[in-house]
């Protein structure tokens, strides 16, 4: 199977091709894909050397699919001509997410919906991901009415330049670049463009994304996301309110019971979710979980994962082992 990884040389790309490595994930020739910029060039894969193409050789090698992770306007222009060969395309950017004739996939969420017509998958936004990992078996069990979400997103989500410029901060420098502000013992409350409604298209997307996910409009979302000085793993507070009574153990159960999430909730000893733990690990972390006592059926959570891995690298090879699974590619 030629499996093309498009933005191979940048951080969500390179987490691909080690989780499509771990995963043992059945690629007989890697086609890595980045700009006329870095064509040349050279990644590891499974032992052997592969020389970046750019998207024209790429799509001549005629992949079976071809994982995305190099911004909109870029799969906006290439997606279609790799599915018109009738290669699969995972697209990480949010280009596609809200296209009405697009999928958009968690596969242990709504996995189901997938076709084998459907060439051109979305991939969600990282913060989208670990959260309606939770929600799910909450919105099976008990229906969700609305969700309240703060989030606390690390400076890997902004890629590797917002990396550089939080270390060197840290090593004394004040260059700005990356952030309009410093990001060195600060947070900001602002993670991409503003939009005309006050809200970020960041938190527009967790609102939008949400609802399409999880296939139903009528649940209330609203989101508040923050840059925080956290070098890998986004962090989540999340207040749910559900359609009806729940018992906190039994919330816990569910929880655990759902594929890809861990339950981490004992405050007595300290153990709770952290970035720091969730580094490097593909399950969702689950913790703080406690009843709301403002107003009924309502509790409150905290949410953490990796944000290159399930937040994006992971989810992707997902949807492409499901894709494998179904006898597609």
């Amino acid at each position: 199977m030629r499996v093309a990884v498009v933005g191979a040389t940048g951080l969500v790309g390179s987490t691909m091709l080690q989780i499509l490595e771990e995963r043992q994930f059945p690629v007989t020739e890697l086609i890595p894909v980045a700009s006329e910029r870095s064509a040349g060039t050279k990644v590891k894969f499974m032992g052997k050397e592969y020389e970046v193409v750019n998207a024209d050789t790429a799509i001549s090698m005629k992949p079976a699919v071809a994982i995305f992770s190099a911004g909109g306007s870029i799969s906006l222009e290439l997606a279609p001509k790799f599915a018109a060969i009738g290669c699969y395309v995972i697209d990480n950017s949010s280009a596609w997410r809200m296209d009405p004739a697009k999928k958009l996939v968690v596969p242990e969420v709504n996995g189901n919906v997938l076709t084998k017509e459907d060439l051109i998958i979305a991939n969600p936004n990282c913060s989208t991901i670990q959260m309606v990992m939770v929600l799910k078996p909450l919105y099976d069990h008990y229906g969700i009415k609305r969700v309240v979400v703060s989030t606390y997103q690390s400076v890997t989500g902004t890629g590797q330049k917002a990396v550089k410029e939080l270390m060197d901060q840290r090593a004394g420098g004040d260059g700005l670049g990356v952030y309009p502000h410093r990001i060195d013992l600060n947070v900001l409350p602002h993670i991409d463009v503003f939009q005309d409604n006050g809200y970020t298209k960041e938190e527009m997307k967790m609102v939008l994304e949400t609802n399409k996910i999880m296939g139903d409009d009528s649940i209330k979302v609203t989101a508040t996301t923050v840059r925080v000085p956290v070098m890998g793993g986004h962090s989540e507070s999340v207040n749910i309110e559900l359609n009806k009574d729940f018992d906190e153990n039994d919330v816990r159960e569910y929880l655990s019971n759902m594929p890809g999430v861990v339950v981490v909730d004992n405050p007595k000893n300290n153990a709770y979710p952290m970035p720091l733990d969730a580094a490097g690990r593909d399950e969702v972390f689950v913790g703080r979980i406690r009843r709301d006592y403002s107003q009924p059926n309502t509790l409150n959570c905290w949410i953490v994962a990796d944000n290159l891995r399930k937040g994006a690298a992971t989810n992707a090879v997902q949807i492409a082992k499901y894709l494998h699974n179904q006898g597609w590619i």
